[in-house]
């Protein structure tokens, strides 16, 4: 198939034809399918557009090369398209809450030619949409997602940007905590805290460092790990972060967990704390400054124990609105041993531990039986495993002739603890009830634990280094602040907004007068979720790229 032109009267025409085979001659002869007119008179514009149509079913390279020799310009050429909604709803939180004025702020004085407040923001975003290692970030910047003012990214330089923000951690945290105060009026007057750990796939510990072994709280004892810490306010927001070496208890980490609360310069500061950092040398701390703590205690530490002298007491239960019923007690009268407890039992609960404990003894009672025990006989193999199993052992005491029976008065002592926790306080202003409810918020703590390890995933950790390491932490605490904030704003969990800006994205289209950066259009859930975050939408053009002419 061509195009030919023919001539009659001294008038040029043009056709479309092809050759057929002269069934009669055998001979090829042109076949006229369809007549353009006269050549002098064509429309340019219809052949431009049929060529185009024509040229939709050839490969891309061939659609290139035929419109460079030709010199035609195409209406629009698709680029691609990057992902948009989750780093511009992130972008849009982490300048109002401040966190790229401050960022700035301390770059100042540094004369950086890399932008590090950008580097930094892409690796939080990167925590909280698609956690993934420094090195997979070169690939998700460049390719997946669009982040303003960042086209590109080198490891190297993400690893310079990390450097900074721990040698401006301090400074960052105590800004970021006073903006979010002022921004949201945020209640600082009650800290929670508490400490999680996180491990390395590492074979060993290092000999002098942070990763160490030590009491696993993610069921990986034979694995390196770190401690870390989350100070948490009262609406669920961690406003600071702490890592230390995976061998430190939770009882050596609260002198400087006070401290540096203490150096916010904060009026009044009641730390919340679980029984694991239950001391008397921890509650002394607690109490510097003019500060006070609420702080769980331990049921079972034996009958001379200051929490055990309190549940003996007596005294009138009264029932709190949601069926907790709480009693006060004072040990200690006037004397510098005095200590407030608040005792705590929950009916229900009460009732779930008698019907598990009466589950074990029935199933003890059966083992027992089963052992037919003589008196005076040396016990059987089967009597000391029993004796020694984790949760029927606990009922269990020895005859004088060496037989095993049910301990009728641990029983009792147990029954008496059915449903109850403990806690303690040194403020004694603050009413019982208030302290119940703020130590029950103790789950706010756990959840974000819960959600730097598996929204952010802080773990495993891949970096040796323990300043790497530290500033690893940091970036997480920093998802993690925003990943909150979001939440409480809208009373959606972040899951629900990530998968709600999933779709918008951002298409690239070459045109004869530059790019245009085309934004997918928003739904109405989309613009409430905007709205709501007080996060300015993305605009419809995201940007028109015009080529530059060169000067001679």
């Amino acid at each position: 198939m061509y195009v030919r032109t023919v001539t009659s009267k001294g008038i040029q025409y043009a056709q479309l034809a092809h050759n057929v085979r002269d069934p009669k001659t055998g001979q090829p002869r042109a076949q006229v399918l369809y007549t353009f007119g006269r050549v002098d008179q064509l429309d340019l514009d219809a052949l431009r557009r049929l060529v185009r149509s024509i040229a939709r079913f050839l490969p891309p390279d061939e659609q290139a090369q035929l419109q460079k020799d030709l010199g035609m310009e195409w209406p629009f050429r698709y680029l691609g398209s990057l992902k948009l909604g989750g780093t511009w709803l992130l972008d849009g939180l982490w300048r109002r809450l401040g966190i790229q004025k401050t960022l700035q702020r301390l770059l100042e004085a540094c004369h950086y030619q890399t932008p590090i407040e950008r580097l930094l923001f892409a690796m939080v975003a990167n925590r909280a949409l698609a956690p993934s290692s420094k090195l997979a970030i070169e690939k998700w910047v460049a390719q997946d997602v669009y982040i303003d003012q960042l086209p590109a990214v080198e490891v190297h330089q993400l690893y310079r940007a990390m450097d900074f923000l721990l040698e401006a951690a301090e400074a960052i945290q105590r800004e970021v905590f006073w903006t979010l105060a002022n921004l949201f009026n945020l209640e600082v007057d009650v800290i929670f805290f508490d400490t999680t750990t996180a491990y390395f796939e590492i074979e060993g510990e290092d000999a002098d460092g942070l990763r160490r072994w030590g009491h696993s709280a993610d069921d990986h004892p034979k694995m390196a790990q770190v401690v870390i810490g989350l100070a948490v306010t009262r609406d669920g927001i961690p406003v600071r972060c702490w890592v230390w070496p995976g061998n430190t208890g939770d009882q050596n980490v609260v002198a400087e967990v006070k401290r540096d609360l203490n150096g916010w310069k904060l009026n009044r500061v009641v730390v919340v704390l679980d029984t694991g950092f239950n001391s008397e040398a921890n509650r002394r701390i607690l109490q510097g400054a003019g500060d006070h703590y609420i702080i769980g205690e331990k049921l079972r530490v034996g009958p001379q124990g200051v929490p055990a002298e309190a549940l003996r007491r007596g005294g009138k239960y009264r029932r709190l609105p949601d069926g907790l019923e709480i009693k006060e007690v004072v040990v200690g009268g006037d004397s510098a041993a005095r200590r407030r407890f608040v005792i705590v039992r929950n009916p229900e609960e009460a009732e779930r531990d008698r019907q598990k404990r009466e589950s074990i003894l029935a199933e003890l009672r059966q083992r027992l039986e089963a052992l037919k025990q003589k008196q005076g006989e040396a016990h059987t193999k089967a009597a000391c495993e029993l004796r020694a199993h984790e949760t029927f052992g606990r009922y269990l005491r020895q005859t004088r002739g060496a037989r095993l029976v049910i301990d009728a008065a641990k029983v009792r002592r147990e029954a008496a603890l059915d449903g109850k926790f403990v806690i303690s306080s040194s403020d004694d202003f603050l009413p019982a009830e208030d302290l119940v409810y703020g130590y029950k918020q103790l789950w706010q703590v756990e959840r974000v634990h819960r959600d730097l390890k598996h929204t952010v995933d802080v773990r495993p950790m891949y970096h040796r280094l323990d300043d790497r390491i530290r500033s690893h932490v940091l970036l997480c605490w920093l998802a993690l602040l925003m990943i909150r904030v979001a939440e409480n704003e809208t009373g959606q969990t972040w899951r629900q907004m990530r998968d709600l800006v999933a779709p918008i994205d951002v298409g690239r289209h070459a045109t004869a007068h530059g790019e245009v950066w085309q934004v997918r259009p928003l739904t109405e859930e989309q613009k409430a979720l905007f709205q709501a975050l007080k996060v300015d939408r993305p605009p419809h053009y995201l940007k028109i790229v015009t080529p530059t002419r060169k000067t001679a």
